[in-house]
């Protein structure tokens, strides 16, 4: 053993006994590092170690820079970039360093041509035709509310045909709102009634509320997010003056015990994501030729995937942890940063177009067309004008499996604004031939329906392969419940699991998990809003089988 482990096993560095309890965290991202912060609350009661095999912190919250001449900004988000005004702890953590979300009125486009399109923005045929299940689709979400936990676990594919919904109601409409809003892609036919019934109703997971008319509500309010490279830097430098030890390019290589008497024995080395030397891939393979070092604690926190949590505990991983982690599905898909609009016009519906437009009914869809024609400013002055954010593109060979796509230059703030004069308009628009476009491919094994090979290459900007959940019925079934089984602070095992793939895959919920796990090791949760307290208290029950004691209140 290293010198290194030595002072980890439990030595304060002066010879004597560090009476603290000595916790690491695999995994720098939103979960792992919320985890940290709340331990950091109580510097005479853990030491605590953040081990990162990247070269920064936050997980998939990564930013990326620009060509500011060209595209009007010098950097964009590009794996996480927005989300709800409910996802309060995500922004109380912003808030406290200095950074802030900007709020965005939602524009959506799903599928093309005037068969298939539908837009929260103005009145469209199809939402003209399937007027009656959209009716009725509300009236199923409250059967599924009061019928839980037995209908709440049958796939959507599965509830569409019990209640005779038309099936092109569910192609068209249903699964790519939830594909793109919950990041299911095409594992959304299998997802359960309980994720869509909280999708709607509730209030801690809710992006929206259901409307009869149209099912997606008009320019609902949403949330872009600070520059994330930054924020989480700030986060970083101050867990680290609070005594954090943050270990980035550090991979674990192997879990070698786990129990009362000798505590968390594990293997560390060093890692390169960029090194395609030496046994290393830069695609998450250990580097063979690193040296490796033996490390000792008191308590694992695994703020990784599922499979990756799995994998790494090997022969230490008991039958539930096995079964329970095993439950997870992840499947590979790529984003495609690029600025390429013929191919972004030729695939989606991007202007406004009287084709597109269904008759209006009333006097509010006849101002949502003014808006959308740029003729009127919309709710609270919102500048007028059709400009969707998000995009969906669904196959003609199958249309349960879709390609999502985002138009960055319209959804972030800082292609509008300037940040030194927030959140007043400052800047001209920038051209649509150099909007900066994001398109998603949805896992690899059906790679043969893409359009990706549509794309200019001399207009793509970044590549990127991410390890995405399915939120599969199965999830709900055999993971979910199960995890207040597996997290076991204190106890034989000394592991606990976060991670937004506890729940359901939201910026919000990784950062709550790793509260809860720092909240079941002995930490306080510092109360700051109500609705924020609600959710965690949820997520104690759900996750940890525990029940909520309270907290302290924030000063």
């Amino acid at each position: 053993m290293s010198s290194d482990g030595l002072l980890q096993n439990g030595k304060d560095g002066k010879g004597g006994k560090d009476a603290r309890k000595n916790v690491v965290i695999i995994g720098g991202g939103a979960a792992g590092m919320s985890c940290a912060s709340t331990l950091a609350q109580h510097p005479d009661k853990f030491k605590v170690t953040i081990l990162e095999r990247m070269s920064v912190v936050g997980g998939q919250a990564t930013s990326i820079p620009l060509d500011e001449s060209k595209y009007g900004t010098s950097w964009m988000n590009d794996g996480v970039q927005g989300g709800s005004p409910a996802f309060k702890h995500t922004i109380n953590f912003f808030e406290k360093y200095g950074h802030k979300q900007q709020d965005v009125k939602l524009q959506v486009s799903f599928g093309q041509g005037k068969d298939s399109f539908w837009t929260n923005c103005f009145p469209s045929h199809l939402v003209d035709q399937f007027s009656g299940d959209i009716r009725k689709f509300g009236k199923v979400l409250k059967i599924i509310k009061y019928t839980m936990p037995v209908l709440g676990l049958v796939p959507i594919r599965i509830m569409l045909r019990m209640f005779f919904f038309n099936k092109e109601f569910g192609d068209k409409m249903v699964f790519p709102l939830i594909a793109l809003f919950l990041g299911t892609g095409n594992q959304t036919a299998n997802v359960s009634c309980a994720i869509l019934e909280r999708l709607f109703d509730d209030p801690n997971m809710k992006l929206w509320d259901y409307d009869p008319e149209t099912l997606l509500p008009n320019l609902p309010l949403m949330v872009t997010f600070p520059k994330l490279e930054s924020f989480y830097a700030d986060w970083a430098a101050d867990l680290k003056s609070k005594g954090v030890t943050i270990r980035t390019n550090t991979d674990v290589v192997s879990i070698l015990k786990r129990n009362p008497k000798s505590g968390i024995v594990l293997q560390t080395a060093p890692f390169d994501p960029e090194d395609k030397k030496g046994g290393g891939d830069g695609l998450g393979m250990q580097n063979k030729n690193a040296p490796v070092t033996t490390e000792t604690y008191d308590e694992l926190v695994m703020c990784v995937l599922a499979d990756d949590a799995k994998k790494l505990l090997g022969k230490t991983a008991n039958w539930k942890e096995r079964f329970v982690l095993g439950g997870a599905k992840f499947f590979d898909d790529i984003t495609i940063t690029h600025s390429d609009s013929d191919y972004f016009q030729k695939n989606y519906e991007t202007r406004f177009s009287d084709d597109l437009c269904a008759k209006p009914k009333s006097k509010q869809q006849e101002e949502q067309i003014a808006f959308a024609k740029n003729e009127s400013t919309g709710p609270d002055n919102e500048a007028g004008g059709y400009r969707p954010m998000y995009y969906t593109h669904s196959y003609k060979e199958d249309m349960h499996k879709i390609e999502m796509a985002f138009d960055c230059t319209n959804y972030q703030h800082q292609f509008r604004q300037d940040p030194k004069e927030p959140p007043a308009p400052h800047k001209s628009p920038v051209p649509y031939e150099n909007h900066v476009f994001q398109s998603i491919f949805l896992d690899k094994s059906n790679s043969h329906l893409w359009t990706i090979d549509q794309i200019d290459e001399s207009k793509i900007i970044e590549k990127k392969w991410w390890h995405q959940l399915g939120h599969r019925w199965q999830h709900y079934v055999r993971v979910v419940p199960n995890m207040m089984f597996i997290n076991r602070p204190g106890s034989d095992t000394h592991t606990t699991f976060a991670g937004s793939w506890t729940l359901v895959n939201m910026h919000e919920m990784a950062c709550v998990s790793g509260i809860a796990a720092a909240y079941r090791l002995g930490a306080e949760y510092e109360v700051f809003d109500d609705f924020a307290e609600d959710l965690l208290k949820k997520y104690l029950l759900i996750s940890h089988g525990v029940r909520y004691k309270g907290g302290k209140k924030k000063v």
